[in-house]
């Protein structure tokens, strides 16, 4: 809780994936990553209730080894690779409130493929959302420079290549660009109000905290190699084992 505001955390986890089938249940240092959400969401102590929204027996009981709640099943008309964001929340949220008898203020998501996070992620969007009024605050990371989208390239029909933009005809040099910022999927605080009546995660009023360093967002073998790297790189720094 904060600011007597009731916070939610829900971390989607569906069992479907086509890039790594069931790609919520693969290990990082051994533990799931529907797991490793669950664990910084309970270990967060600004939340009042965590939960998994999930359609999958096995990653339901993943996500309870951690500490998550799992008293509901998404169902199946919310469980393919076409479903929205403010679906799996909304649905989460409702199933919830009713669940437990209560109305909840905020909804935080934690993706599972985002394993960088730490719980101060997590304190410093729900406190931006509170202290700043917004509707929603999500965590983003600064765009390298060489994937700006004033330097993206279109091929044509006709195999012709030109500007996604046509502004990028006139970038020199990198000095020239505006930094411009992606999602990275560490947390989402939405209001209540967002969800349910503006019915987006991205609110009329929606704010951002811009989170450093390297942080893996897995969407393919490749991405658990890195985020594998990134950890044992983070363990022999520390000097833990």
């Amino acid at each position: 809780m904060i600011n007597g505001k009731r916070i939610l955390a829900v971390v989607p986890a569906r069992g479907g994936s086509k890039g790594i089938p069931l790609k919520n249940l693969r290990k990082l240092d051994g533990v799931p990553l529907v797991a490793m959400a669950g664990k910084i969401a309970v270990e967060c102590e600004l939340i009042d209730r965590a939960v998994v929204s999930t359609d999958n027996e096995d990653i339901a009981h993943a996500a309870e080894t951690s500490g998550l709640a799992a008293p509901f099943r998404r169902p199946e008309d919310l469980s393919g690779d076409r479903i929205g964001d403010w679906d799996v929340l909304n649905h989460a949220l409702r199933a919830m409130e009713q669940i437990d008898g209560t109305t909840y203020d905020i909804v935080v998501m934690l993706q599972p493929t985002s394993p960088g996070r730490t719980k101060e992620h997590i304190e410093a969007t729900l406190q931006k959302l509170v202290s700043g009024d917004f509707d929603a605050v999500w965590t983003v990371s600064e765009t390298d420079s060489k994937q700006h989208p004033l330097k993206q390239l279109t091929i044509s029909e006709n195999d012709r290549l030109a500007y996604y933009d046509p502004r990028g005809a006139d970038i020199i040099a990198r000095q020239q660009l505006n930094p411009v910022y992606h999602r990275n999927g560490i947390a989402y605080a939405i209001t209540r109000d967002c969800i349910t009546r503006q019915k987006t995660i991205k609110g009329a009023r929606t704010g951002a905290v811009i989170t450093d360093g390297n942080l893996p967002n897995i969407d393919a073998e490749i991405d658990l190699e890195w985020a594998e790297f990134l950890l044992s790189r983070h363990k022999s720094a520390s000097g833990s084992t």
